[in-house]
Order: C-alpha cells, then structure tokens, then sequence
C-alpha cells in the first residue's frame, strides 16, 4: 500500500508503507503528520493510521523523504493551485459513461414519445420510401408528427438536462452511467460542482434541438485537450476524474494546515 505524506501544507510520496512504518518508529515522522491512501475519504493523523508504530518521543525533524527508492519528487510550490488531481477520465470511458446514460433515459423517453405519433409516422416514411409509395405524402405526415410532438421532444430534453444537473451536483458528483464506469466530476480543485456551474456545463445538452453537430465537437474536444476537458468542461471550468466520489484523493487536510494536493 502506497502512503502520502502531508507537512506544512505540502504532500510528498507516495511512500511504501513499510517506509512510513519505520520512519514513525525512528522518530523521523510525527505522530501529527498527515497520511492518505487510496480508500480513504480524507486525511488522517499518522498517529491514528499506525498508532502500534508511533514514537512517543518522536521528532519533528523533517524525513529524508528523497532517500527512499519508492519516493517521488515532491511537488513544486503551487503545483496543484489549478487542479486537485490529475487522475483525468479518458475519451472512451466518458464515451462508455454516456452510451449508458443515454440507455437509462431511454425508459422515461420511449414513454413520452410514444405518446405521439412520431414513431408511426417515421416507420411509414421508411416504408414508402423502400417500396416506392407515396413518399411525398409520407414526408408531409412526418413533418407534422414532428410540429406535433414538439412539446414531448422538449420535455425529453428537459428530463435529461435535469437528470445530468442533479446527479453530478450531488454528493455522489455523477450520473448512474459515470458511477458504472467508475469516474467523477469536480471543478478545478477537485471538489463538488455547485448547482449553477454543473447547469451551465449541462447546458450543451439543449443545443441537441438545434443541431447534432455542436455537442458532437464539444466531446470531441476531449480526445486532445491537456486536462481531457470537453468544451463544456472548459467554459465550466470543470474536469472529469477517475474515481468515485467517495474514493477519491482528498484535495483538503482533515485538521488545520495547509491545502494538500494528493
């Protein structure tokens, strides 16, 4: 198990834990330094993560960290000012995140939509056109099916731009589809997107009345920018990680000091 070690409003590591062990029993880390691995929910005293390993007597003379061949060079100081993790979701798991949202709304769309006679007309249109019928009339009724089932397509809409709103403002910070393929949204600094800002991110989702073109280019964005951020990540300013909610790296210590980045 791999251990992050939090002083004076830095992180360094990770370390092996055997390493972290040895350095609580030679006095080299504190019992009041900061500790965090993977499952945990926020930062803990090292004291209370190995207490059989705590010096009494300890000192608080800073570790050799760079000594151990398991460390990594700490982070420059104001490394992780613009984002919590780097830990960034790629193109075909947010891809995989929305085939199953799209098939979780389909429940609640299929429901409204038959309702119209849009499915009846489209499936006439198709058959005029493959039989050689009357297509000219079958394009008419189409084109009222639609004016007609305008208001359902709109609450189509309204329900998945909701749906998307609350779930990824919520505690558990993502949709069923996003919790299925294990990832998370957050703003900047790894933390919770307020209602405001996870709407206006959503908000790409109304432009499918318009054209299919505009949310296609937004996604594809993902594929090349640093952070994988769509265009609606970047005006939102918000990043897709991997993780869960509840398992992700803490971006703040649990007691005073300062802002760790692990």
């Amino acid at each position: 198990m791999d251990i992050w070690i939090g002083r004076n409003g830095e992180r360094h590591g990770p370390y092996k834990e055997v390493d972290v062990r040895g350095w609580l029993r030679s006095g080299e880390l504190a019992g009041d330094d900061l500790g965090w691995h993977d499952g945990m929910a926020d930062w803990q005293p090292l004291g209370s993560l190995f207490p059989e390993e705590l010096n009494p007597a300890g000192s608080a003379t800073p570790p050799p960290f760079a000594a151990s061949s398991a460390s990594s060079p700490a982070p420059a100081s104001g490394q992780a000012t613009t984002a919590a993790v780097e830990d960034y979701a790629g193109f075909w798991k947010r891809f995989g995140a929305w085939v199953i949202d799209y098939i979780v709304l389909m429940l609640p769309s299929g429901v409204i939509l038959a309702q119209t006679s849009l499915a009846d007309s489209m499936s006439k249109l198709f058959a005029a056109s493959l039989s050689g019928g009357n297509t000219q009339q079958a394009m008419a009724d189409y084109v009222q099916a639609v004016q007609a089932a305008r208001p359902a397509m709109l609450l189509v809409v309204a329900i998945g731009f909701i749906y998307y709103t609350l779930m990824e403002s919520s505690p558990l910070q993502a949709t069923l589809g996003k919790l299925a393929v294990g990832i998370r949204v957050t703003d900047m600094d790894g933390r919770r997107l307020g209602m405001g800002r996870s709407a206006g991110r959503n908000a790409v989702r109304l432009l499918n009345m318009v054209t299919g073109i505009i949310p296609f280019i937004a996604y594809l964005a993902i594929a090349w920018t640093q952070r994988k951020q769509g265009l609606h990540d970047l005006l939102a300013k918000a990043l897709v990680l991997n993780g869960r909610a509840a398992g992700g790296r803490p971006t703040q210590p649990a007691r005073g000091g300062g802002n760790f980045s692990a």
